[in-house]
């Protein structure tokens, strides 16, 4: 047993994850559902063989330090693999996330083509958000592979650690990791605007000084993408909000009305006969929600996103309700992963 076959069967069992624990046999987690594979128990030895085995160099001293190293891996041009290797109680453990080395289209991820509209803003704030695991990544990938085909930009991302690798197309494309090419997230942040970028993507906006920053370059004439683990675009609005100290949310929520271009929240969910299925809610700001934003009425977003099907705009729960009705996703499913689960209920219940 070795890393290369985990990562081999992975990809012929089309598999999400590896997870790798001592006294268990190693798992694949396919379509959602976790699937041993037919090999012994790992035995303590073997989890630090094959820590050591992807483990790369220079994060050997932080594992060592600090119990725990993220990364990103290669599995020849078949895919790569997002990393986590850590300590636990019964010795050492590795998960690692599939990532498809092919950048998915708008059709395959479910987004619909008028999201390439919002793509040729020259600034603005455009936010992907969701739950670990909801496929965040993968729609930012095809995003910036959109922009990367067809505009003149340079396009700057910084990631922890870099997962899908983007060749120089129409734009210019400089991708920085984390650990490695800087320090942190908001030191990327206060050096880019020195880059000459035209987009700017983030892999994650994890503190204050990092999102002020963003809302900043968006302000002043970059597009900027970024990511956050909230579901719901009124529930986003409200977590950045909340991630400044009190004496400065006026001002943030003012910026924030005036910049922000969209918000695209997604949950990826078991596909009926088999996969997996993203559910997603958009929210295209208009001069009311810029108003709700300005005004800390966001609890009225989405009747807003309600009556804005005409601009695009949809909410989580009628998308869990059209991906029921064309028979792509169970009721229970959709029922699970409802923002109202009192009123999915009465919905499914009338046929819907």
């Amino acid at each position: 047993m070795n890393a290369e076959l985990l990562m081999r069967s992975c990809v012929n069992l089309n598999g999400s994850d590896i997870h790798v624990r001592v006294g268990r046999k190693p798992v694949i987690r396919a379509s959602g559902c976790l699937k041993d594979l037919n090999a012994d128990p790992v035995s303590a030895e073997l989890a630090v063989a094959l820590v050591n085995e992807v483990l790369p160099q220079r994060l050997r001293a932080e594992f060592e330090e600090r119990g725990s190293a993220d990364f990103a891996i290669s599995f020849g041009k078949e895919a790569r693999f997002r990393c986590s290797a850590f300590r636990e109680k019964a010795g050492q453990a590795l998960v690692l996330r599939r990532i498809p080395s092919k950048i998915l289209s708008f059709a395959e991820i479910g987004l619909p083509d008028h999201i390439k509209d919002l793509l040729t803003r020259q600034r603005g704030l455009i936010l992907v958000t969701g739950p670990t695991g909801s496929g965040k990544t993968t729609t930012l990938a095809t995003l910036i592979n959109e922009i990367n085909l067809t505009q003149d930009k340079h396009i700057v991302t910084i990631e922890d650690p870099i997962e899908y690798h983007h060749d120089h197309r129409v734009s210019i494309i400089t991708q920085r990791e984390v650990g490695v090419d800087v320090p942190d997230f908001a030191e990327a942040m206060r050096r880019v605007l020195r880059q000459d970028p035209d987009v700017i993507m983030l892999g994650e906006m994890r503190d204050h000084e990092t999102i002020s920053t963003a809302i900043t370059a968006a302000e002043t004439g970059h597009l900027v993408f970024g990511t956050l683990h909230t579901t719901g675009s009124a529930r986003t609005v409200d977590r950045i909000i909340d991630s400044f100290p009190k004496d400065q949310q006026e001002q943030i929520r003012t910026q924030l009305a005036l910049s922000i271009v969209a918000v695209i929240s997604q949950v990826l969910m078991p596909k009926k006969g088999g996969g997996v299925v993203a559910g997603f809610e958009i929210m295209i700001n208009t001069p009311a929600i810029e108003n709700y934003i300005r005004k800390s009425e966001t609890f009225k977003i989405s009747s807003d996103i309600q009556t804005g099907k005409k601009r695009g705009m949809i909410l989580l729960d009628d998308h869990l309700i059209q991906l029921c009705r064309e028979g792509r996703i169970e009721a229970d499913t959709a029922l699970e992963y409802a923002q109202d689960r009192i009123e999915m209920r009465n919905r499914l219940g009338q046929g819907a």
